[in-house]
């Protein structure tokens, strides 16, 4: 099962653990990732603009490079995740945009949208499956009470993301039973943490978060897991007066899959 992989800016620097263990994990269910050597930064926040075409243009390389060895695009950091897959539907759907891109990029084959992009979690799911996963726990964590937190990225716009029902999603429960947790069901686990708000509006960006940590809280969650390096920062120095601990959900995978320590 080979992917060319996309790990982001952020996944080599102040968020190595969901990379690093995503890695591990995924060599120990048989998920070859080979990350592509002249990838570049996604752009991070996706251009609104219908004629900003270079701030796209390093998500095309790599969708690109994808349609060239015949692969999906998998990626882990839901902020690429999203940049990467809108740009993508962009380069299908506007006409104009697909010909500026292809122009600046002078590829010999134009790109026309023909890659796939693909998130960890769905290659858990529609890939290895659910069912495979729980075979391949060794350490399953038992009793454990476990929050997902979405957020906005995954999820919206839903028309263009398809990751999940985007009012009541469960794919990320899904996995929480997979690797033997029990899944904590609470309000806020798919509205905004404040995202990068928190440069400027920090008073917004803490109820934003006290909100969703109380919401948890209440419903007996004893820890969130997320696939946001934002999210996972806003939550856990933005919500001040809250001890609820915040993972990655790939720290759990390896920890479930014996391949790291536990974590909690």
């Amino acid at each position: 099962m080979p992917f060319l992989y996309f790990p982001g800016c952020t996944l080599k620097t102040k968020a190595k653990e969901l990379d690093a263990f995503a890695r591990q994990s995924a060599e120990a269910l048989g998920v070859s990732l080979t990350e592509w050597e002249e990838w570049q930064c996604c752009g991070a926040v996706y251009p609104q603009a219908q004629d900003e075409i270079a701030t796209r243009l390093s998500a095309v390389r790599i969708l690109d490079e994808a349609r060239k060895n015949e692969s999906d695009v998998l990626t882990l950091c839901s902020a690429c995740h999203h940049v990467i897959k809108r740009i993508n539907d962009d380069i299908r759907t506007n006409p104009d945009m697909r010909t500026k891109a292809n122009n600046y990029l002078g590829l010999d084959t134009p790109y026309t949208g023909e890659a796939h992009v693909i998130h960890y979690l769905e290659m858990l799911r529609d890939t290895v499956g659910w069912d495979e996963l729980k075979k391949r726990v060794t350490k399953p964590l038992a009793g454990r009470k476990i929050g997902a937190y979405y957020g906005c990225l995954l999820l919206r716009p839903s028309a263009v993301m398809a990751f999940d029902n985007p009012e009541n999603p469960s794919i990320m429960e899904s996995f929480i039973e997979a690797i033997g947790a029990e899944p904590v069901v609470y309000p806020y686990r798919n509205e905004c943490c404040g995202g990068y708000m928190a440069l400027e509006e920090k008073d917004m960006v803490r109820e934003l978060c006290g909100h969703i940590m109380d919401a948890a809280m209440q419903q007996g969650a004893e820890a969130l897991i997320t696939a946001c390096p934002l999210c996972r920062y806003n939550l856990q120095k933005n919500a001040p007066g809250h001890s609820l601990p915040v993972y990655y959900f790939t720290e759990l995978l390896a920890e479930a899959l014996g391949v790291k320590e536990p974590s909690l």
